[in-house]
């Protein structure tokens, strides 16, 4: 932002000085669901429940959507897609929002290292009694079951039970935070140790709290950030469980965010019903979007961002180029989006989406092999120059590339015959490139100057050529046709 300085500070320097410290935070999944929102309704609305789609708008406490929560099916979910969470949700069970609330705090280094777990676990379960020390106690753990999961709870249990002030249960708090680096806790020890015994509690209870205290000093979660995540957990676990084409859309769109690379989330939409379409040039855009199926279900497409090293720029003056006009072959797309500007790495543009890894150009191209080694010539080829000089310039001076990047067009059974067919005149003494020597060495040798060089390429292209016509007799017209060797 323009006339904007950002100062890095430490917490403590803030706390020094008297400055107010405000945490924001910057949520991807925040951008995530809006996105959904934005595909959902511009889509038509969600038929899980009528008009426009918003966070107010999403009915609470739906059972199947904690049904999926409770198989751990929260790949993509806020807080709870990650190996622990997706472990403790089967034993935790939620059914409700507090239980979400919980879920997000207990799954921390705070709570895992105060023991703190497996006690309410067991409570929950019914393996083990609630029980509470006195009625003030109760008041402040009852809805964790007598076990201190949040910041609050061991504050207000300084209060009820050892008699701490406000102002002393905040600085306990703050020496809880930073006591494994600079110490302190032992005057809140000794403090309230002793409020507990003066209060008729058992020096077990004491030592327990004390305990699960230093616990919060890994990382301790305060109920109000559990609760504000817990509603961004059940709104992205509805969308997963009504909208899983709008929901891994807006995903992809938000990375990188999360556990799951773009490949993890369309698979695992995949298994959930989703219709997933490939990249394709002439309907893509650069965000995943929705298609209606034929049942009038929204289908995934998948966006020009999955192309891989494809810059966003590049993306976008071909989107631009295809506003103006449909493409209707490669060459044109070739020729309209340019590359002017656009190389990344070796390839420009139009070579991208047309690689061997990229179905984008498939509608236009019907086969990605054979739109790549089009882009590739077409990129080397120069006037005067032909295609078969080209296909050689590829990798000059690879014996087997000659003729290999050839063949590569063939469907897969011709392929496969081609490979064999190919390896064996490489290798044989017979093959294509030493008798295109041998032709060469009966013309004459011809020496190292620059015009000898370039009449024995063009001899070695010439018998190659030959020996390609050949070999499409075996192969049938498909090389030929994708191939003007003459």
């Amino acid at each position: 932002m323009p006339d904007r300085t950002v100062i890095q500070w430490d917490k403590d320097d803030l706390d020094a000085l008297g400055l107010l410290k405000v945490d924001v935070l910057a949520l991807g999944m925040l951008s995530a669901i809006r996105r959904a929102f934005d595909l959902i309704n511009g889509f038509g609305g969600s038929k899980a429940i009528p008009g426009e789609l918003s966070l107010a708008a999403i009915p609470p406490e739906d059972a199947t959507v904690y049904d999926m929560i409770c198989r751990a099916d929260t790949v993509g979910v806020f807080q709870i897609e990650s190996r622990a969470q997706m472990a403790m949700l089967p034993r935790l069970r939620p059914r409700c929002y507090y239980d979400l609330v919980i879920e997000v705090a207990i799954v921390r280094p705070g709570p895992i290292q105060g023991e703190m777990v497996h006690p309410y676990l067991r409570r929950r379960c019914g393996e083990e009694a609630v029980s509470y020390p006195s009625k003030d106690v109760e008041v402040v753990l009852k809805r964790t079951l007598g076990v201190p999961i949040f910041q609050e709870q061991v504050m207000q249990l300084a209060i009820v039970a050892a008699g701490f002030s406000p102002g002393e249960a905040d600085g306990l708090r703050r020496a809880t935070a930073a006591w494994k680096r600079k110490g302190g806790l032992e005057p809140f020890q000794r403090q309230l140790e002793g409020g507990m015994k003066a209060r008729g509690y058992p020096d077990s209870f004491a030592e327990q709290i004390f305990k699960q205290i230093l616990g919060f000093g890994e990382y301790g979660f305060p109920e109000s950030h559990a609760a504000s995540f817990a509603l961004l957990v059940y709104i992205s676990a509805w969308l997963k469980h009504h909208e899983p084409a709008a929901f891994c859309a807006a995903l992809i769109n938000s990375q990188p965010m999360g556990f799951y690379a773009p490949a993890q989330l369309v698979r695992d939409a995949r298994a959930h019903g989703v219709q997933v379409r490939s990249v394709a040039v002439a309907v893509s855009a650069w965000d995943c979007t929705l298609e209606r199926c034929e049942e009038g279900r929204p289908a995934l497409r998948l966006g020009l961002r999955m192309v891989k090293h494809l810059s966003q720029a590049g993306a976008l003056r071909s989107l631009a180029a295809r506003q103006a006009r449909p493409f209707t072959t490669v060459d044109d797309l070739a020729e309209r989006a340019g590359s002017t500007g656009v190389i990344q790495r070796r390839w420009p543009l139009p070579t991208r989406l047309r690689s061997r890894r990229s179905p984008a150009p498939r509608g236009l191209a019907g086969e990605r092999r054979r739109a790549r080694s089009a882009a590739v010539i077409r990129r080397e080829r120069r006037p005067g120059r032909s295609a078969a000089a080209a296909c050689a310039a590829r990798r000059p001076g690879h014996r087997r590339g000659l003729c290999q990047s050839a063949v590569e067009v063939a469907p897969s059974s011709a392929r496969a015959a081609a490979r064999g067919a190919e390896s064996a005149r490489c290798h044989h003494p017979s093959g294509v490139v030493e008798s295109a020597e041998r032709s060469a060495g009966r013309r004459g040798r011809l020496g190292d100057h620059p015009s000898a060089a370039r009449q024995r390429e063009g001899d070695v292209l010439h018998v190659i050529a030959e020996r390609l016509t050949d070999l499409s007799h075996f192969l049938g017209d498909r090389v030929v046709a994708a191939w003007n060797f003459h």
